[in-house]
């Protein structure tokens, strides 16, 4: 990447083909060397809690379920019937009745904790060779990162916690992210590609427009920056620091709420240095970022439903003793970042149908861009054995 010490991009810089955000053939080529290879979140672990709970989740066109089994452990398969390949569980979320998984069209059953099938409906007698350890579910590879369930459609692929993450999780060592727990959830349907959100995440020459609020809870982004570092007149983060040259929050702001406050309820364990910061991120493409701020930490997932159609979902994670206090209004916090996602969301979706004009090729990336920048050329490694001229 071409940047200077500051990380702004030197020379001119393509954006992505307009194509690439709504060619069908283009889409489908992503389902299959990038999202079904990848290590794609599912949520964090406190929503499977009680044993045969389950929750089920779309990557693309593949319905995946994954639950807690009857030992305490979680499992994932592919939520497909081996009869006929019906879906085993039509909810988005819920709790099994029993140990079984039962198919919901002809009953045949399976052991949560295995996948094998255990009964089928038939009464007639069985064809030559039918073999029950043969129909057993489709396993997908699950594993977990600090309370952070994953799957990965590739039967073949190989958990490193090292390369998970493309923009560092370090900051979040002081975080009790495995002992949190999700209170709310909140998902949204955006009509725009997938990319298209993560571009719109990975900088901020949009925020003085699309989010007053945001930039007036943090002013540096009112410089349009998403690093203080980026731009002359950088100072380091101290109570007395100027917010538009340091980063962090607006001077007596605590955290990302409507109106700034923690409510007295400040995660315990993070450090001063963590608290001057005000809201620390990681971003594990393609399909999760993770926000971390003074007395919750917000977790987004991004799941693509069709070539221009994105689903958004956040989970907001609080510790236990800050939802069990009275005087905490957790809405105060959910509200203010669901305001900043709607407006991202409608953001979008003005670029969206934008590209699709007839001369319009492809954009260009201006020097604060660099982090899309970075994003492009993960994306152009993964799918470089699929790029030719014919893209």
């Amino acid at each position: 990447m071409n940047i200077n010490k500051s990380n702004h991009l030197t020379q001119l810089e393509k954006s992505l083909p307009a194509h690439w955000y709504f060619d069908e053939k283009f889409y489908n080529k992503e389902l299959s060397k990038i999202w079904s290879n990848n290590w794609i979140y599912v949520c964090h672990k406190s929503r499977l809690e009680k044993k045969l709970s389950y929750l089920t989740i779309s990557i693309g066109k593949q319905s995946i379920v994954i639950l807690n089994d009857t030992k305490g452990k979680i499992k994932a398969y592919f939520n497909t019937c081996r009869h006929r390949g019906s879906v085993l569980c039509n909810q988005s979320n819920g709790k099994l009745k029993s140990k079984l998984l039962v198919c919901p069209y002809h009953q045949w059953s399976y052991f949560a904790d295995t996948g094998e099938l255990f009964q089928i409906a038939s009464f007639s007698k069985l064809p030559k060779g039918f073999e029950k350890k043969k129909f057993s579910l489709f396993k997908v590879k699950v594993k977990e990162w600090r309370g952070c369930i994953f799957v990965n459609l590739d039967k073949n692929s190989k958990w490193n916690e090292e390369t998970l993450f493309q923009r560092n999780p370090d900051a979040f060592k002081n975080f009790p992210i495995e002992e949190m727990v999700v209170s709310d959830v909140w998902e949204k349907n955006i009509d725009c590609n997938w990319k298209s959100f993560w571009e719109n995440f990975n900088e901020c020459l949009h925020c003085p427009n699309v989010h007053p609020e945001l930039t007036s809870l943090v002013p540096m982004f009112s410089r349009r920056i998403i690093n203080p570092q980026d731009l002359p007149g950088w100072v380091p983060k101290s109570k007395e620091s100027d917010p538009r040259f340091s980063g962090g929050l607006k001077k007596g702001a605590e955290t990302w709420s409507e109106n700034g406050h923690a409510q007295g309820c400040k995660i315990n364990s993070l450090t001063e240095s963590d608290l001057l910061k005000g809201h620390v991120y990681a971003s594990s493409w393609p399909s999760i970022f993770i926000g971390g701020y003074a007395d919750h930490v917000r977790i987004v997932r991004v799941s693509p439903i069709e070539s221009e159609k994105v689903k958004i979902s956040a989970e907001w994670l609080f510790e236990k003793k800050t939802l069990k206090n009275k005087i905490y209004n957790k809405e105060n916090v959910i509200s203010f970042a669901c305001k900043i996602m709607e407006q991202d969301a409608k953001a979008c979706e003005l670029n969206q149908k934008g590209i699709h004009s007839i001369p319009y090729e492809n954009g260009v990336l201006m020097p604060e861009e660099y982090v899309i920048k970075s994003f492009h050329d993960w994306l152009r490694k993964k799918l470089q054995l699929e790029i030719g001229k014919s893209y």
